[in-house]
């Protein structure tokens, strides 16, 4: 008997069978051959959202939760948002390496010169209402990317890929851009390729009767930091959304408006909006105390604590909140700031939160951060898509890659009715 397979006796039957193991992991297909009698089905596993089910193999993006570790492609994340850019993470995520100078350059000039919108799409972003919610718009405008790139849809020609890659990653803060100056009634403001792929959003965001914009370095990096954060995590929902909707072999912008509808959520894309309408109802730093009895009695949920995935410090929050310091010494304190330290401060030394791994998240600073810059808070899920692009669009090419890819169709467990016969209108109750 091989060491590498796991023994299951099903006492209904008493028959024993073995099943392999590879990567620490079983084939749920192979719970098919355990069966009653001959007629039934086959034993499935019963897995409500995933909680402990491997959907896909992936090389992209590492995560120990335990240890509180997070890995693009090998590269520790604290190393890349120290040291890298957010276009070499995205080339990273792509490619598998990091690229050369050569390569990066050119990558970094196809992503700038692919930044314009066809004026069309205009038309597309002022059709909305002015009060429309920019992640709505955004979604719509990046699906019908694929009514204007019709060759899209020829997802098996790697050249065709690159280049709808590089579209996509270049448009979607042109689009994020436009959609913030629609509901602000503003002019729209063209890409400007001489500036960083930040300095660029921050441009076609602020931009007002300056001939030349010119971005605050401290807030550019920042911005492309977070971005660098953001830029991907394993299967969440919006990569699965990705995953599970290019499974069926639609062009990129159609799998990626999924991924965007997924990241609306509030459970996904708008936690850290919920963070800071926590931190306003909380009001200040002495009421703390009651919301945290409150919190432990099961009365107020404390956003921005704790993680599906983390059950240490989320190795991100850190970063953001040294990120938000320098912020703040450019835009001016946040006057939620003091009320989010002290709530950290009491959470980490309460045994209530410790003993459950309840430690800040991602989410916790980074709507500070974006608040402290002048953005609407219905703008800073849109930030997140705009990162998560490159990882999204990392999970897609590798699914198409992966032989073992076939269409997403989960399995369910029924539990309706047995077969009845339908009953006239006369005769129902």
């Amino acid at each position: 008997m091989s060491n590498d397979t796991l023994s299951i006796t099903d006492n209904r039957t008493g028959s024993t069978y073995e099943i392999p193991i590879e990567n620490d992991t079983i084939k749920a297909t192979d719970l098919r051959q355990i069966k009653v009698n001959d007629e039934d089905f086959g034993m499935m596993s019963y897995d409500p959202a995933f909680g402990n089910t491997a959907s896909c193999k992936s090389k992209v993006t590492f995560i120990d939760g335990e240890k509180g570790i997070l890995r693009y492609r090998g590269y520790p994340i604290e190393q890349l948002a120290e040291k890298s850019t957010f276009l070499e993470v995205s080339s990273l995520l792509l490619n598998g390496e990091l690229p050369n100078k050569k390569e990066l350059e050119a990558f970094s000039h196809d992503i700038t010169h692919h930044t314009y919108l066809h004026e069309n799409i205009k038309k597309i972003i002022d059709s909305f209402r002015y009060d429309a919610h920019p992640m709505g718009m955004l979604m719509g405008t990046v699906a019908a990317l694929s009514t204007f790139y019709p060759e899209a849809k020829d997802i098996f020609d790697t050249e065709n890929n690159e280049l709808q890659i590089k579209r996509l990653i270049a448009k979607m803060p042109t689009i994020a851009g436009f959609s913030y100056r629609h509901i602000m009634g503003l002019p729209y403001i063209y890409p400007d390729n001489e500036l960083s792929y930040a300095g660029n959003f921050l441009n076609m965001m602020f931009k007002m009767a300056e001939a030349k914009y010119v971005p605050n370095k401290v807030i550019e990096k920042a911005i492309d930091v977070l971005f660098i954060l953001h830029a991907d995590h394993e299967q969440n929902c919006s990569a699965s959304a990705m995953r599970s909707v290019g499974s069926s072999q639609p062009d990129p912008y159609s799998a990626a408006a999924a991924g965007v509808g997924a990241l609306y959520g509030p459970l996904h894309g708008g936690a850290n909006e919920a963070v800071l309408e926590m931190l306003a109802e909380i009001g200040s730093k002495d009421r703390i105390p009651e919301f945290i009895e409150r919190a432990k009695k099961g009365e107020f949920r404390l956003m921005g604590f704790g993680h599906r995935v983390y059950k240490a410090y989320d190795p991100r929050a850190k970063i953001i909140k040294d990120a938000a310091h320098e912020v703040f010494e450019e835009t001016g304190k946040n006057p939620l700031l003091d009320i989010a330290l002290e709530l950290e401060r009491i959470a980490l030394e309460d045994d209530y939160f410790v003993k459950r791994k309840l430690y800040p998240n991602v989410d916790f600073y980074s709507g500070l951060i974006y608040q402290s810059m002048g953005l609407p808070t219905s703008m800073f899920t849109v930030l997140f898509a705009i990162a998560r692009t490159p990882g999204w669009l990392a999970q897609w090419k590798e699914m198409l890659e992966d032989p073992e890819t076939r269409i997403a169709r989960p399995r369910q467990v029924y539990t309706g009715y047995d077969e009845r016969d339908y009953v006239p209108m006369s005769k129902r109750k």
